[in-house]
C-alpha cells in the first residue's frame, strides 16, 4: 500500500468511495453522520487544491481517501467532558473513507497519519462504531467531546 495526494483526476472515484461509505454508516446505524451528500463535491475539491487530500493506493486501485493537515483545527478548540492528552501542535485527520473492506487499509492510513506528525486529533460520530474500534486498535485516546460548526457533536481521539 502507499499513500500519496489526492489529484482532481481522482475525484470521480472519491465521490464513489464516500457515497458507498455513506451507505455502510446507514446500514450500520449511523445514518446521521454523514447524511446523504456531505461531504459535498467543492469540499473535497477544496481539500485538493490545499494539498490536504490523499488516497491509499492498494493492488493498483484507490482503496481509500481521507483528509490530513497540521492544526490548529477550529473544531478542537475546545473539547468538554474531557481533555485533550497533549497541547501544542498536532495533525488533524478527517473524512477517512474505505473503499475495501479489510486488508488493514484503516489502520495503514492511521499509521501513515501519525508517523507523518506524532501528535494526531480526529474525531467521529457516536454511532460510528467501525471508526472508533479502527481508532482504539491503533493506539487513539478517546479524550472527550467536541461540537462541530453546524452544533452536532462528535467524540474526539487522539494519539500521541
Amino acid at each position: 500500500m502507499v499513500i500519496r495526494k489526492t489529484t482532481l483526476e481522482d475525484l470521480p472515484v472519491l465521490m464513489e468511495i464516500y457515497k458507498r461509505a455513506r451507505d455502510f454508516m446507514r446500514e450500520t446505524g449511523n445514518a446521521s453522520q454523514w447524511g446523504d451528500h456531505y461531504p459535498e463535491k467543492e469540499l473535497i475539491e477544496a481539500d485538493i487544491a490545499a494539498g490536504n487530500s490523499y488516497v491509499c493506493i492498494h493492488e493498483g486501485d484507490i482503496a481509500a481517501t481521507f483528509f490530513y493537515s497540521m492544526g490548529p483545527d477550529e473544531t478542537y478548540a475546545t473539547i468538554y467532558d474531557g481533555d485533550w492528552k497533549k497541547d501544542g501542535p498536532y495533525a488533524v485527520v478527517h473524512r477517512v473513507a474505505v473503499d475495501k473492506k479489510g486488508a488493514g487499509i484503516v489502520s495503514y492510513c492511521l499509521t501513515w497519519a501519525f508517523e507523518q506528525y506524532p501528535n494526531v486529533r480526529i474525531d467521529t460520530h457516536e454511532n460510528n462504531h467501525a471508526m472508533q474500534h479502527a481508532l482504539k486498535k491503533n493506539g487513539f485516546s478517546y479524550c472527550g467531546k467536541i461540537t462541530l460548526k453546524d452544533g452536532s457533536e462528535r467524540i474526539a481521539f487522539q494519539r500521541v
